[in-house]
This record gives structure tokens, sequence and C-alpha cells, in this order.
């Protein structure tokens, strides 16, 4: 059975990466110059715009780091996919449409940081590339969980060594993030997306239906489980404290400030579409959450029932199941979802990364002459450079999914998060505010993630974001105002009483 398994994936998945190789193609014919490259053109619907936010959003914690922590914890996962799903609806809400507006009033930016250094004027290039560098930072973390997760996948499945599957892997997400951009990645994640809704949704039932239904697997787990019952009990029946529900709940405040998210509002063919893909959106993340549980659920009550309660490695319950539970052939379609969600992220998160290195560092320090063609083919070069040295860090044995996962994304959304919404809506917002947030932000994660006990056990994401607002105020405060004719660009701020402000200079 397990050499049908093995062969029936790897076929499996040689199919699957020659449509996605192709999909990349398809886009380097309509790839011109480095608006296409990066941005797409700003002509992606509301299907495409919001399964890729969703697929490049989730990763592949979505079907190991949070199954594997619903096996552990139970409930109490339920904060971190409640916060996941309220910070997705709030960012659609909030950031979509005004993005999408104030990127194409900025100059076209292409990037976060070009829309920051336009949104306030920046004539040393100083917040542009200070933002560069924390994307560059932080994205070298979250790209190594997705490499982290291929190896595991690999490893399980085929008995290879975790370090050339993750290899592996690595070369196959640049292949195509080389070839066509970002209009590649996000129609790759449009049909990942959809492959990993439909994995996410069949697992669990059939795991349930195979232990007696959903309310057998309720008693089962009541009667076995009960410390994992409770919304407001930890994996050792001891009272959730306060710090560990703002810890979990705490993850969606990180949508505001993800770039590869925020690329989709930009990218997104025009505000009329917004609400659509907000719809689509939300719905897609709520079901993929659910069923993300509810994996972790089912899978603890069939290793009860089939493994004795034991397993080594809690994040691959979902690939136990579906190895289990399935027919070879079915099993190589569901376990290509595990392969899609880690390149729907991957492959976002080096073309951002590139994005950054060149037209933030490199146009801007080095370059500023340079020509469209040149910035995509320095583009595509920052891609490998981007991908081996993430690559690296992948390696590192002791490393987690979702530990990689929760470093990056705090890290961006403490450092990019306050700045992006305040830039939205607050005219009296200065450039020294901003390079105060992103550098008070960022700086504070690093340090609170080093230290431990007591107050430092609060996920850094908390403090993160609020030091990173106190400085945007104090620093927009002391400095002088952003000057009349580059807030005239923006049509949200053009007259008195246009704006929601927080404070009106």
């Amino acid at each position: 059975m397990q050499n049908a398994i093995s062969l029936s994936v790897a076929a499996t998945f040689f199919l699957y990466l020659l449509v996605m190789l192709g999909i990349g193609l398809w886009a380097w014919r309509r790839t011109h110059d480095s608006a296409d490259y990066f941005l797409g053109g700003r002509r992606l619907g509301p299907w495409p715009a919001a399964l890729s936010a969703g697929a490049s959003d989730m990763s592949g914690w979505l079907l190991l780091g949070l199954p594997g922590f619903a096996f552990t914890s139970g409930l109490q996962s339920l904060w971190l996919a409640g916060g996941l799903l309220l910070g997705t609806y709030l960012n659609w809400r909030i950031v979509a449409q005004p993005l999408r507006q104030f990127t194409a009033e900025a100059n076209d930016a292409l990037t976060i940081p070009e829309y920051l250094a336009n949104r306030f004027g920046d004539p040393n290039h100083a917040l542009q590339a200070i933002a560069a560098l924390f994307i560059l930072l932080f994205f070298l973390f979250y790209t190594s969980s997705g490499l982290v997760a291929g190896g595991k996948l690999f490893e399980t499945l085929f008995g290879l060594d975790a370090r050339l599957a993750t290899t592996i892997g690595a070369l196959v997400i640049m292949s195509y993030t080389l070839t066509g951009g970002f209009l590649a990645v996000s129609w790759t994640d449009l049909v990942q997306g959809l492959l990993m809704l439909a994995a996410l949704l069949l697992v669990p039932v059939i795991a349930m239906q195979a232990d007696g239904g959903f309310f057998a697997m309720q008693a089962s787990l009541n009667a076995d489980h009960p410390r994992l019952m409770s919304l407001w009990s930890n994996d050792e029946g001891e009272p959730l404290g306060l710090i560990a529900i703002v810890s979990l709940a705490a993850w969606g405040l990180g949508y505001f400030g993800q770039p590869h998210i925020l690329a989709r509002f930009a990218g997104i063919r025009d505000q009329q579409a917004v609400p659509a893909a907000r719809r689509i959106a939300v719905i897609w993340t709520a079901l993929s959450l659910a069923g993300a549980v509810l994996v972790g659920l089912a899978g603890l009550v069939w290793v009860d029932g089939h493994l004795g309660g034991e397993l080594a490695d809690a994040e691959t319950i979902f690939m136990v199941l579906v190895e289990a539970l399935f027919h070879p052939l079915i099993a190589g379609v569901l376990l290509a979802a595990i392969l899609a969600a880690i390149m729907s992220t991957a492959d976002s998160q080096l073309l951002v990364s590139s994005s950054a290195l060149t037209e933030d560092l490199y146009r801007q320090l080095f370059r500023r002459q340079a020509s469209s063609k040149e910035i995509v083919l320095i583009g595509r070069l920052a891609v490998v450079l981007l991908a081996v040295i993430a690559l690296l860090l992948a390696l590192e044995p002791d490393n987690t999914v979702l530990g990689l996962v929760a470093y990056a994304w705090a890290g961006f959304g403490a450092a990019f998060g306050p700045v992006l919404v305040l830039s939205l809506y607050w005219r009296g917002m200065t450039r020294i505010g901003a390079l105060a947030g992103i550098i008070a932000g960022g700086f504070t994660v690093v340090v609170w993630k080093a230290l431990g006990g007591g107050l430092f056990e609060l996920y850094e994401i908390v403090p993160g974001i609020l030091a990173a607002t106190l400085a945007i105020v104090i620093g927009s405060r002391l400095s002088a105002p952003t000057p009349p004719a580059i807030l005239a660009r923006f049509a949200r701020f053009r007259g008195a009483g246009d704006a929601p402000e927080m404070a009106n200079r």
C-alpha cells in the first residue's frame, strides 16, 4: 500500500507541477515590464485576487501547523482561528479599497515601500530603504517556514532526506516565479487555493465518518481528552490566562502589515471589484480554518483508536489521515494540496522580497535610470538569491512551521500594520512618523521574542503594534507636516472633511 501511495503521489505531484509551470509560461508571455512582473498590470479580478490573497496568506501551516496545534491543544485553537478570520474580514474592509486607490495615486507605486515613500515624500530614500530591509528580514524567515513544510511532506511520504526534499521544493517554486512573476503567482494561487479548500473539507469529513460521525468524535474527545474540549483551558487542563487568549487572538492583527497580501489589494482590477473579492476571501478563509481545526480534532480520535495515541510529530496529522483513509490516487491529489499551500505562499514571498530588493533598493540607491527590462532581470536574479538564503535557514533541523510563521507574521504585523492603516486614514501622519513606526514595531518584535517569562510570554505582535502606533503618533507630532502638494495627490485627503482622521493637524 505504501508503495502504491508513493507512486500515485509522485505521479500526481509531477502532473501538478507541470500545470503550475504551464501557468508560469502563460504569464511570462503577458509580462512585458516591471509593472507586469511585480503587480500584474493591476488587472486581477475578484476570484484570483481573493483566493491568491488567501492562499498566499495561509501557506503550509494551514495544513500542517494549525491541524497540529488543534491536535495538541484542542478547542484552544479556535481563539487562533477566530482571530485570523476576523483579521481577514477587517483587512479587506478597512485596507483593500483605499490601498488600491492610494497606490495608484502615489505615482502608480509597485511596492509597499515605494507607496510609503510617495505617500509622505522621501527625498533621501531612507523610509523606502528601511521598509525594504525589514521586508527582506522577515520574509526570509517566512519563506523558510514553507520550505520546512515541504521537507516534512517529502520526508513523510517518500522517506527522502528532508534537506534534499526541501531543496527540490525550493527549485520548483523558483522556476515559475522567475518566469511569470505576479500573474503566474496569482493564477497558480487561485488553483492552489481551491485545492487546499477541497482537501480541508474532505479529509475531516471522511475521518469523522470512519469513527462514527461528528457526535461520536465529540463524545470520544469529551471522554478521553476533556482538557482539550474547553475554550478556557490549556492542554494541561489549567485555566487559559489572559495573556494566552490575547496572544492567540492577536494573530488577526497581523493581516494589516503582510506585504504579500497587500500586494493583492494593489493589484486588483479596480475598487469596484473589492466587495466581491472580500466575500469570496472571507468565505474561503472561514471554511479553510474550520476544516483545519477539524482535521486536528478528528485526527486525535483516529490516532487514539488506530495508533495507540502515539504520533511523533503532530504537524503531520493531515498526511497521516490521508495516507490511512484514501485510495492512493485520491491520496495523491489531497497530498498535493500541501505542496499547493507551500508553493502558494513561498512564491508570493519571493516575489515581494524580489520587488523590495530591486525597486526599493537597487533602483533607488544604485541605478535610478535603470530600464524596466533591467529591473525585471535583476528581480529574477533576486528571486534566486533570496530562495537560496531562505533554503539555508530552512535546513536548521529544530525549526517548526508554526514557529517560523509566528515570528515573521508578528514582524510584518508590527512593522507595517499601524503604518499602513494610519497612512490611509490620517492626513496628519508624516514621513518621520512612518519611519519611527516601522523601526519601533520591527525592533520591538525582535527584542520581545528574545526575552521570556511572565509578561514576555505575550505574543510579540501585541507590544510591537503598540510601540509602532505610539512611535507614529509621537514622530508625526514632533516633525514637520506632510507638504500639502503631496497630500493633494490623494483623493481621500483633498479638501477639509474628506478623510476620516485620527487627529486633524
